[in-house]
């Protein structure tokens, strides 16, 4: 048996929790969280190729908190299997030999639970090495799940122990931190939105979003990239400090983006009647929308130049006005987990574990929290930019 926090199947909490989202504090923690601490059996690793994993530590990511307050579309939930244990940006102990990685040794997981996983023929992107784009997540020897952390059969890092197959570990190098490795998976994300981003020599890019997924991009296209100038939109003090730690060359604040971008490119500001919402003729080669949300997606589409590129790294909230995307020809792209070949030839996990050894990521992790205290845990990451934090994470080991 095990602890764990436990996301279970309630229609009418996930109704209550579209209701009230952000009205009233504490409630999206508390009756309204369709997430329990519970004892349950722990999984089972069975199959050749798979083992037990002990999490060390377990970050908080914004697909889990969506989960939790029901901003989540329910789109995916053809892709989950309920009840599960949430948290697939894990740092752990191996608890077993898996195939050349010894028990005792350190991981991070590629949580895309792919055909490899599951024990099944490879389909056409797992072929390809676009094992992010895996087809089968939801058939072979284990429950449906896109991910560990979102399937019944796997566990989670929210819990005392999970299973993984050996496809999705990196053995984490002898002298990296904890705090460190647990950003390796949030930071193979952002890798792989820098190179899908395809920013060419000396172009000028945005991103919207400072949290840990726009923070973690700027750090990508910097460091990966040939990109000219980056602007970061950043609400908060430690957010525009980071930001240019990370490679930011301007940081402007959310009512600042249209004249900031206006300034630096030359575009045109044009206002529409009615109240309608400003536009630029010109503006930036690449946005990175790193939010999800209608506000911010509708600035990325609305700054972006004629032809040029809008990447969605953030999970997407809908409602976005899509004029600008047909009326400028805008490409738009989507950025989802990472994959195994990324463009430059590499996994997203080998770059991103590289980044993590040499960034300026001390203090990241801002806060960490045993499992019993989840429901300060969620309220912090949940309110992480105004409090200056960037990464929480839950310390399992002191559960």
């Amino acid at each position: 048996m095990m602890l764990a926090l436990e996301m279970y199947r309630s229609p009418a909490k996930y109704l209550a929790a579209k209701a009230v989202r952000g009205r009233i504090p504490g409630m999206l923690t508390g009756p309204a969280a369709p997430l329990r601490l519970v004892t349950i059996n722990e999984p089972k690793a069975e199959r050749d190729g798979w083992a037990r994993i002990r999490p060390i530590l377990s970050g908080i990511c914004g697909s889990d908190l969506g989960m939790v307050t029901g901003s989540t579309k329910l789109y995916f939930s053809a892709v989950v299997s309920l009840p599960f244990v949430p948290g697939h940006e894990i740092v752990g102990e191996l608890l077993d030999d898996c195939e050349d990685l010894p028990r005792g040794t350190r991981v991070v997981m590629d949580s895309v639970l792919t055909c490899a996983a599951r024990g099944v023929e490879p389909c056409d992107g797992c072929s390809s090495g676009n094992t992010n784009r895996c087809d089968r997540i939801t058939v072979g020897h284990v429950a449906p799940g896109l991910q560990t952390g979102f399937c019944q059969d796997t566990g989670g890092g929210w819990g005392n122990l999970l299973v993984a197959h050996r496809s999705q570990l990196y053995a984490v190098p002898d002298g990296m931190s904890d705090e460190r490795a647990v950003l390796v998976e949030p930071l193979a994300g952002a890798v792989h939105a820098a190179l899908r981003a395809n920013v060419q020599p000396g172009q000028s890019v945005l991103v919207s979003g400072a949290g840990a997924v726009g923070l973690f991009a700027t750090l990508a296209l910097r460091e990966l990239t040939q990109a000219g100038r980056i602007t970061v939109v950043a609400k908060h003090a430690k957010q525009r400090e980071l930001a240019r730690a990370f490679g930011a060359s301007d940081v402007v604040a959310p009512d600042e983006v249209f004249r900031g971008v206006r300034r630096s490119t030359g575009a045109f500001r044009l206002k529409p009647e009615f109240g309608a919402p400003e536009f630029l003729l010109g503006g930036v080669d690449v946005a990175v929308d790193a939010v999800g949300s209608k506000d911010s997606i509708d600035t990325v589409l609305r700054v972006t130049k004629a032809g040029g590129r809008v990447v969605l790294s953030g999970m997407p909230a809908g409602g976005a006005d899509l004029s600008p995307v047909w009326f400028r020809e805008l490409e738009v792209t989507g950025t989802y987990a990472s994959a195994r070949q990324e463009p430059n030839g590499l996994p997203a996990f080998e770059t991103a574990l590289e980044l993590a050894g040499r960034a300026p990521l001390d203090g990241i992790v801002g806060a960490r929290y045993p499992l019993y205290r989840w429901r300060e845990a969620l309220d912090h990451a949940h309110s992480a930019g105004r409090l200056g934090t960037v990464k929480v994470a839950f310390d399992v080991r002191a559960s």
